[in-house]
């Protein structure tokens, strides 16, 4: 259920191929938006720029990235290129076509390598001018260019081949719909997996030589890793002789119920592999060369099955084969790795008592630093010599373009892109605190306070309490087109958005409580936290105060809705939540979490186990007393649509007020457009109805 990095990224890339052919569609621009209320509507939300990938030419002075707008009429997206000065300024839009380019990487400094449909195309970035290098039969996901430029690494898919004994089976059967399975893992997380994603290299003289591409991988094993994974997960060395690359070598069964990636090297001369992390067994990932090529690093959890165990910045020398961690003493995760251009210092991504910022790990000295600061999440970076471009969000503004150096220190860092300026300039932000209560055992929880868009110190407020996902998911300073708080700011709502027991980045204790406690203190958080508000804060109405949530924070709210025996809740909202463990359990993909999270199947008599699935909101329905909407979609295989019915028929059937939402096309997020409005316009309605 920990899936908190996908709030930014998936949305660039999967509405651009629907419909009518593209030279047929109409290319979506930038659309007009005059607000005269300053109001943050749903709509308003859509029309805003959504920065994707973002890369720095190789003499630091150009940045080519990716934008996407939305067209929602046509009810689809589309992302354009466009370069900018690392100094900031006006951008040049690079493309315009009615399809989604993607993944750009700088050849030289004058022209750029992207992805299109099924083509790798380059561009040259004065005139415009666009070569045709490779079509690829399977589709391109991604790639990455030799240091060299001779050759590139590619991701594409292969068909799952069914085993002879069942393909006999369908013999003169072209139409038949039917599924035959005997293994696990036959669906993951919105797809069946009728093929799987594999790295091979091709030459590169000018045009890709795809005929005589190599595959990487040495069996049927994916990589990168679905769903989440892309190009982050391999890298050449820097000399362009060797890949190594992140895979979990194991189908089925296996595959379903353990985490352990490893760390391979290929090498490209000789076509060997070897796995330099094999005596871990949770999660390596993301793997990057040093500079001189004697040194990689990456990201490593522990232990098998435990998918939000901390990441840690692990080193391995590849002369010796020597291995250190250079986060013993540092009790958080992180992400987005990066050398220093002498290889002394690491730079990294790290989830931060609620934010998500730059820290520096020095090899000579074992200090850690702090380099970024301030009320925003950064989501990606590059290092350009003592330069970091990054990409940054906060509760209040979408994905944006920042400017650091590797030598400041808790800096907050220079804006560079403007392309959103135009529209959140006209629109009225609810104010965000930081706010540290007690717990009921003494702890300091942060809480972020998000107030009305139009508050006014005399009036009286609704308020909703968000629950948060994961379980172990940071209420980070996100910006999403879901869970949009200055959304339900501009509806007129304060927000109450915990960081309750479970969620990362306030230490590894704080974060292992929720495991196999999910009815215990994490929603006694969400009460002290709703509790400390509603009886501080003057201007929030306690006899207003709704509740919602998705994934752990939709069980979460099936759980408050079987406990609120007072009525302190007056409205409850649950999208995509576990209603019933026991089925929820036999009907999930990715097994290794839930035997994590709860200890093991509900057949295990042992205590902890027993304890787990007590806490099952299903056995507490006849407590319910509350109105709730419930939410939930029919692609979603990490919890099971059967959740979503099961608890709005058993709301009906106690005579509960209780509405349904139910997507047929969507997975554990509402992507496409015209499905966002409409949850967004169901949200607001639903609570207007019940709290104003």
């Amino acid at each position: 259920m920990n899936k908190r990095f996908l709030l930014f990224v998936f949305p660039v890339l999967l509405y651009a191929c629907s419909g009518k052919k593209a030279d047929e569609q109409v290319i979506i621009e930038k659309p007009a938006v005059n607000i005269t209320d300053g109001q943050f509507t749903p709509e308003i939300l859509w029309s805003l720029g959504r920065l994707g990938e973002m890369t720095v030419s190789p003499d630091g002075k150009q940045i080519a990235y990716t934008l996407t707008y939305t067209d929602i009429k046509q009810n689809k997206s589309n992302a354009e290129i466009y370069i900018m000065s690392v100094n900031g300024g006006e951008a040049t839009r690079l493309t315009k076509t009615a399809e989604s380019e993607f993944n750009p990487v700088w050849k030289d400094n004058n022209n750029l390598l992207f992805c299109r449909d099924d083509k790798l195309i380059s561009i040259n970035i004065k005139t415009k001018d666009e070569m045709t290098l490779g079509v690829f039969e399977n589709g391109i996901e991604g790639f990455r260019l030799a240091p060299d430029g001779k050759s590139i690494v590619y991701i594409t898919t292969i068909p799952v081949k069914r085993p002879p004994h069942i393909d006999k089976l369908y013999e003169g059967l072209s139409k038949t719909t039917g599924r035959i399975n005997e293994d696990l893992m036959y669906r993951h997380w919105d797809q069946w997996v009728d093929d799987y994603p594999q790295i091979f290299i091709a030459k590169f003289d000018g045009t890709i030589d795809i005929e005589h591409s190599t595959s990487i991988i040495d069996s049927t094993f994916e990589c990168p890793i679905r769903p989440f994974g892309g190009i982050e997960q391999f890298n050449y060395s820097p000399d362009s002789k060797m890949i190594v690359y992140t895979c979990r070598k194991k189908t089925g069964y296996d595959y379903a119920i353990s985490t352990n990636s490893d760390i391979y090297i290929y090498d490209i001369e000789n076509g060997t592999t070897i796995n330099i992390s094999k005596d871990n067994t949770g999660y390596d990932q993301n793997p990057v060369f040093s500079h001189d090529g004697t040194m990689i690093a990456w990201e490593s959890m522990e232990r098998d099955g435990y998918e939000s165990d901390k990441q840690r910045l692990v080193i391995y020398e590849l002369a010796t084969g020597t291995l250190s961690d250079l986060t013993t003493d540092f009790d958080y995760s992180v992400s987005n790795i990066a050398w220093s251009d002498d290889d002394n210092e690491l730079f990294a991504i790290v989830p931060f008592r609620g934010m998500e910022e730059i820290f520096s790990f020095n090899r000579s000295t074992n200090s850690i630093r702090q380099i970024t600061h301030g009320y925003h999440d950064i989501t990606s970076f590059e290092l350009k010599g003592e330069n970091i471009i990054a990409t940054q969000a906060s509760m209040q503004y979408p994905n944006e373009i920042f400017a650091y150096l590797t030598k400041d220190e808790k800096s907050e860092g220079k804006k560079l892109s403007t392309y959103n300026d135009d529209i959140l300039g006209q629109v009225k932000m609810g104010k965000v605190e930081e706010h540290w209560i007690k717990t009921v055992d003494g702890k300091d929880m942060l809480t972020w306070l998000i107030y009305p868009y139009d508050y006014d110190s005399t009036k009286t407020y609704p308020v909703l309490l968000f629950c948060e996902g994961g379980p172990q998911s940071m209420v980070s300073q996100f910006w999403s087109l879901r869970w949009n708080f200055e959304v339900m700011s501009g509806a007129g709502y304060f927000v109450i958005a915990p960081n309750r027991r479970g969620c990362i980045g306030f230490g590894s204790e704080w974060c292992e409580e929720v495991s196999g406690d999910y009815g215990g203190l994490c929603m006694k958080d969400y009460i002290s936290a709703a509790d400390y508000f509603t009886k501080n804060t003057k201007q929030i109405d306690a006899n207003r105060l709704g509740a919602c949530g998705a994934s752990f924070g939709g069980f979460s709210i099936f759980w408050l809705a079987g406990h609120n025996e007072d009525h302190r809740f007056k409205v409850f909202l649950a999208h995509n939540g576990m209603f019933n463990f026991e089925q929820e359990f036999l009907e999930t993909e990715e097994l290794w979490c839930d035997l994590w999270e709860y200890g093991g199947p509900y057949w295990d008599k042992s205590p902890r186990v027993q304890k787990s699935y007590a806490e099952s909101p299903h056995r507490f329905v006849d407590r319910w007393n509350t109105p709730i909407c419930v939410i939930h979609s029919e692609l979603d295989y990490r919890i099971a649509a059967s959740q979503g019915m099961a608890a709005y028929n058993a709301a009906k059937l106690r005579g509960i007020e209780a509405r349904y939402l139910y997507f047929p096309d969507e997975s554990h997020w509402v992507q496409k457009p015209q499905n966002s409005i409409l949850w967004h316009r169901n949200f607001i309605d639903w609570f207007d109805k019940h709290l104003k």
